[in-house]
């Protein structure tokens, strides 16, 4: 099979996708692969996690799933392959409603939905106050597949509607910078906190 000839799930073009947020390119990779698994390989590299597929980095968010508040309990705690096929079904919806790369969705989706500005904790003289400050590509890129996720998370949780239906509503959102997303909504908050402790 020639390179230029693969396809995520066989289906999704990734060479043509173009990241419009200058920021984010160095963090996001599109890495040409069928099946979004690179079973580990970035795990003990520092900030390898760059050069994962932004497809499978969305697939390790949503292994984080279990109970409201435990993270990596329960249903989805390290069922890689289960994850994979809800990213795959997510990507079907999308193409159904939008007639879109699903891909190209989900690039939009992080870069409307990244913040810019996160507050850290600083402890002078005894007082601890926030204080404003920037964040990196990386964390931008973790920080909206986390709220993205956590979106169609809640939304689903002791609801009728699959985390499929969900997650695909959830991307929509975001990429079209709806103030509906739950993705939208958390970056926003961050930002305005973030303004307020300048």
């Amino acid at each position: 099979m020639a390179a230029q000839n693969i396809l995520l799930f066989r289906k999704w073009q990734l060479s043509e996708i173009e990241i419009k947020d200058i920021g984010l390119k160095t963090s996001i990779c599109l890495k040409k692969t069928v099946m979004p698994m690179d079973f580990g390989r970035s795990a003990l590299k520092r900030f390898n996690k760059a050069d994962v597929n932004i497809a499978e980095r969305l697939v390790n968010k949503l292994m984080h799933f279990g109970k409201k508040n435990a993270k990596n309990t329960g249903r989805m705690g390290g069922k890689k392959y289960k994850a994979t096929k809800i990213v795959k079904t997510v990507f079907e919806i999308i193409n159904l409603k939008l007639s879109v790369n699903p891909v190209e969705c989900l690039i939009k989706a992080i870069e409307h939905s990244a913040p810019n500005e996160d507050t850290t904790r600083i402890a002078y003289g005894g007082v601890v106050y926030h204080l404003s400050v920037d964040i990196a590509p990386l964390r931008r890129v973790d920080l909206s597949l986390r709220f993205i996720s956590e979106g169609a998370k809640e939304k689903s949780f002791a609801n009728s509607t699959s985390i499929e239906e969900c997650l695909a509503e959830e991307l929509i959102l975001a990429s079209n910078n709806n103030q509906n997303s739950f993705a939208i909504k958390k970056k926003n908050e961050q930002e305005r906190i973030a303004m307020s402790s300048r």
